[in-house]
């Protein structure tokens, strides 16, 4: 039933991946639109930009690791995708909001209220995540020194990141026990428009990896398939933080971007890990150590002067073109 649909696209010739980016982008935006019904159903703002949020601006690179996996495709572009994906959102995609609205997680929200469920320990939920983001960096800068990861590395990073996961379920049912407000009427509703905005993605990744992969020169070619994936995946995540801040709702802008760092770093690569080695590249080691810097930098930030002011937020943007022009020279 899919099939006249997907050659129907296909058929806009020149047109075809604007179309293919247009369904990833509408897919994305489908599953946030329904993802804030849930926020006001009862999620409060960091279990929400921890448990929910990620899996959703994070679709993408999941299905990315799948589909190169499956298919022999490059580990080198899933760690590329990983690393781009996660310094982009915490230079850019934090720096600005930052920088415009400022990330005060001292402050009570502003234009919306946080929800009844809400424990007011955002900052320390803050804290934690991003002890956790540099925890699993840590983790695969040490593993990566022999060079490579393997079928054992994968299972690892996988069970540290569904063990993770288990901290905020548990959370989850502990809010939904003490307030009630997790379900609602529309849930299935809901969770069917969720569905229908993953399998978009699914559709729309694997024609665009495809169509990337077939192109041998260009700045869109196979030989960018990494950084330009990472780019796309972002966008997502980017909508998110533009969002929230402009909701003044600064936990969800953190702890969206950061759990979102989750699933690329450990497990995206994990994933790829499973179906073959990952071999990483002269780049990959010190991609990660500036990685472990700039979140280092974060969690100082939130727990010295519980906020990422905007002249760091200047700071973090110029930092991050200066990340663009260095990789592209390399």
């Amino acid at each position: 039933m899919l099939n006249p649909f997907l050659h129907w696209v296909e058929a806009g010739g020149i047109w075809a991946p604007w179309l293919f980016l247009a369904l990833f982008l509408a897919a994305s935006f489908l599953m946030l639109w329904r993802l804030e019904a849930l926020s006001v159903a009862g999620f409060h703002g960091t279990l929400l930009g921890a448990l929910i949020l990620p899996y959703c601006s994070g679709l993408g690179n999941i299905i990315f690791a799948f589909i190169l996996g499956q298919t022999g495709g490059s580990g080198a572009d899933v760690m590329v995708n990983s690393y781009v994906n996660n310094l982009t959102n915490f230079t850019f995609v934090l720096g600005v909001p930052a920088l415009i609205w400022g990330i005060n997680l001292h402050k009570p929200a502003g234009k919306v209220k946080e929800p009844a469920a809400g424990n007011g320990n955002d900052r320390l939920d803050v804290l934690f995540t991003l002890t956790a983001a540099l925890f699993f960096t840590a983790v695969i800068w040490l593993m990566g020194l022999k060079g490579r990861l393997d079928f054992r590395d994968g299972l690892i990073l996988v069970g540290l990141f569904l063990f993770w996961q288990s901290f905020h379920v548990f959370e989850a049912l502990k809010t939904q026990a003490e307030h009630g407000k997790l379900l609602h009427w529309l849930l299935p509703l809901d969770l069917l428009a969720i569905g229908a905005g993953a399998y978009g993605i699914y559709v729309s990744t694997g024609w665009l990896v495809n169509w990337v992969e077939l192109r041998p020169a260009g700045f869109v070619s196979a030989a960018h398939l990494g950084w330009l994936s990472g780019w796309l995946m972002v966008l997502p995540n980017a909508v998110l933080a533009f969002y929230y801040g402009w909701r003044r709702q600064p936990e969800v802008v953190y702890a969206s971007q950061v759990g979102d760092a989750h699933i690329s770093i450990p497990l995206c690569l994990g994933i790829f890990a499973l179906y073959h080695p990952l071999v990483f590249s002269a780049t990959t080691i010190p991609a990660l150590q500036l990685l472990l810097g700039v979140i280092g930098f974060h969690l100082l930030s939130v727990a010295i002067l519980g906020q990422l002011p905007r002249l760091a937020g200047l700071a973090l943007t110029a930092a991050y073109g200066y990340f663009i022009y260095t990789g592209w020279c390399k």
